[in-house]
C-alpha cells in the first residue's frame, strides 16, 4: 500500500489549523466536505466538458474515415495513416511548455485560449489532496469516454446530412463538432477557475481551509521556485520517465482503439452505420470500470495493482484479436470490450500515480507534461501499425499493441518496486543527511525531502 507523508498519515479533518491571516481556526468535517462538494461543482464540469470536446475532435478521423473520407480525398495505401501521424508532433512538442506557461498565466485565461485553437491533470491536483485526485481525474478523463460513444452516435447522426449544401457526411463531422468546441471554448474564458488562493466560488473562511488542507497535503516537498538546480532535479528524476514509459506502452492501446475502432468493426461485417452505433455500448462498458477502479483506487490507497489488473484485461483481448481466424465475430467484439475497459483501468491510474508522486508545483507541472508528451508519443505508434492492407486480420496492429502494454506492466513494476524500496529507505533514515542543506535549498527539492513519502 502506498503511504502518505508521516505528518499527513493521521490527519484528521477536525484538526486545528492556522488561517493565512494568523487568527486560530478550527475545521469541521462538515465544512470541508462543504468545500469539497463546492469545488467539484465548479472546477471539474467545464474541464470535463473541454476535455470531452478536445478529445471528440481528437477521434472523430477515424468516424469520418468509414463515411467515405478517404475517397472523397483520394487517399490510398497509408495515407490515413500519415494524417493521424501528424496531429501528434504539435500536441508532443507543446505538452511541456503549456504546463510552464499555465503556471504564469490564470488558467482561465490559457486553456480556453488552447481550446480554441486546438484543444488538466495539474489544476485538477491543484485543489485535491493525494488520495482524493484519482476519483475526480478518472472522472475527468472519462470525458474521452463519453467522446467515443458520443462521437458515435453524433458521427451516425451527421453522416445522415450527407448531401446538405453540397457537403459530404464526413464534412459534416469535422463542421458541427469543430464548430461545437469554438463556441465552448469562448464561453469557457468565464467558466473555467483559477488557482485555490483566487477561488471566487469560495468565502474567506473557506479558501482559508482548502489551502491549508493542501499545504498540510504537500508537507515539506515544496518546490515554487523554478531555476537551474531545480530543473536539474526535475530533468533527472527517473520516476518521471518512468513513468513516461509505463504510459507511453498503455496510450498504444488507447489511440490504436480511438483511431480504428470504427474501421475495425467495419470489418467485422458491419455497415458503416452500424459500426458507429456499435461502438457505443464499448465505451459504456468502459466507463462503469474507469469510476469503479478510481473509488477502489482512492479507497485503497493503492494504483500499482489496477495498472497490473487492467494490463492484464488489454492482453487477453488482443490475444482473442490476434487468433481471430478461428473465432467468431461476435467473441472477436468481446475482446473490444477487454481492450477497451483495460486500458480504461490503467490509464488514468498512472497519470494520478505519478503526478502525486511529484512534490512541488513546479516538479508536478513539468513531471506530469513530461509524462503526458511522451505517453503521446505512442501516436506514432499506433497511427503505423494498422496496415490497411493487413486489413481484417491487422495483426502487426495488435501485436504491437500487445507487446506495449506488456512494456507497460513492466514499467510500473519497476516503478513499484523502486518507490516501495526508497520509501523503506527514509524509515530507516537513509535520506536524513539531506536534512542538513541550507533551508532555501531544502524548501526546494520537492519529494526529494527526506519526510516525504511514495504513493504505491
Amino acid at each position: 500500500m502506498g503511504q502518505m507523508m508521516p505528518v499527513q498519515a493521521e490527519e484528521s479533518p477536525d484538526a486545528e489549523t492556522r488561517s493565512p491571516d494568523s487568527s486560530e481556526a478550527v475545521w469541521d468535517l462538515e465544512t470541508e466536505k462543504r468545500v469539497l462538494r463546492k469545488c467539484d461543482l465548479h472546477v471539474l464540469p467545464i474541464l470535463y466538458t473541454l476535455y470531452m470536446l478536445s478529445y471528440l475532435d481528437r477521434i472523430n478521423i477515424g468516424n469520418a474515415r468509414i463515411e467515405g473520407l478517404e475517397r472523397d480525398l483520394n487517399m490510398a495505401g497509408n495515407d490515413y495513416n500519415i494524417a493521424v501521424q501528424v496531429f501528434f508532433v504539435p500536441y508532443i512538442l507543446l505538452e511541456v511548455p503549456s504546463n510552464i506557461i499555465l503556471r504564469r498565466i490564470a488558467p482561465s485565461n490559457w486553456l480556453s485560449l488552447i481550446m480554441f485553437v486546438w484543444g488538466c491533470v495539474y489544476l485538477i491536483g491543484m485543489y485535491y489532496k493525494r488520495y482524493e485526485m484519482q476519483r475526480r481525474y478518472t472522472f475527468y478523463n472519462t470525458a474521452g469516454i463519453i467522446a467515443g460513444a458520443f462521437g458515435g452516435f453524433l458521427a451516425y447522426a451527421l453522416a445522415k446530412m450527407d448531401g446538405l449544401g453540397g457537403h459530404a457526411g464526413w464534412r459534416w463531422i469535422f463542421i458541427i463538432e469543430g464548430l461545437l468546441t469554438s463556441v465552448v471554448a469562448i464561453a469557457s474564458k468565464w467558466l473555467i477557475v483559477d488557482w485555490p488562493e483566487d477561488a471566487k466560488f469560495l468565502n474567506k473562511e473557506e479558501r482559508a481551509l482548502l489551502l491549508d488542507r493542501l499545504e498540510k497535503d504537500e508537507g515539506f516537498a515544496k518546490m515554487d521556485k523554478l531555476d537551474k538546480k531545480s530543473l536539474r532535479r526535475i530533468l533527472g528524476d527517473w520516476k518521471i520517465w518512468v513513468g513516461g514509459l509505463m504510459y507511453l506502452g498503455t496510450c498504444t492501446s488507447t489511440y490504436s482503439i480511438s483511431y480504428y475502432l470504427p474501421t475495425v468493426l467495419k470489418e467485422f461485417g458491419y455497415s458503416a452505420s452500424d459500426a458507429q452505433v456499435q461502438t457505443i455500448p464499448i465505451y459504456a462498458a468502459a466507463l462503469v470500470v474507469a469510476i469503479f477502479t478510481a473509488w477502489t483506487s482512492d479507497r485503497l490507497r493503492h494504483r500499482f495493482g489496477f495498472v497490473i489488473l487492467g494490463a492484464a484485461i488489454n492482453v487477453i483481448g488482443y490475444i482473442v484479436l490476434l487468433a481471430q481466424a478461428k473465432t467468431s465475430v461476435k467473441v472477436r467484439y468481446m475482446a473490444l470490450y477487454l481492450v477497451e475497459c483495460g486500458l480504461w483501468i490503467g490509464s488514468p491510474v498512472e497519470i494520478v500515480w505519478i503526478a502525486s508522486n511529484l512534490g512541488g508545483h513546479y516538479k508536478r507541472a513539468i513531471g506530469s507534461a513530461i509524462q503526458v508528451a511522451t505517453g503521446n508519443m505512442s501516436g506514432f505508434i499506433a497511427s503505423n501499425v494498422f496496415i490497411t492492407s493487413q486489413a481484417p486480420r491487422y495483426p502487426v496492429g495488435y501485436g504491437v499493441a500487445l507487446g506495449m502494454t506488456v512494456v507497460a506492466a513492466v514499467a510500473a513494476t519497476v516503478l513499484f518496486a523502486s518507490l516501495r524500496r526508497e520509501n523503506k529507505l527514509r524509515d530507516r533514515g537513509g535520506r536524513d543527511y539531506r536534512m542538513r542543506r541550507e533551508k532555501a535549498e531544502l524548501d526546494n527539492i520537492g519529494d526529494d525531502h527526506p519526510e516525504f513519502r511514495y504513493a504505491l
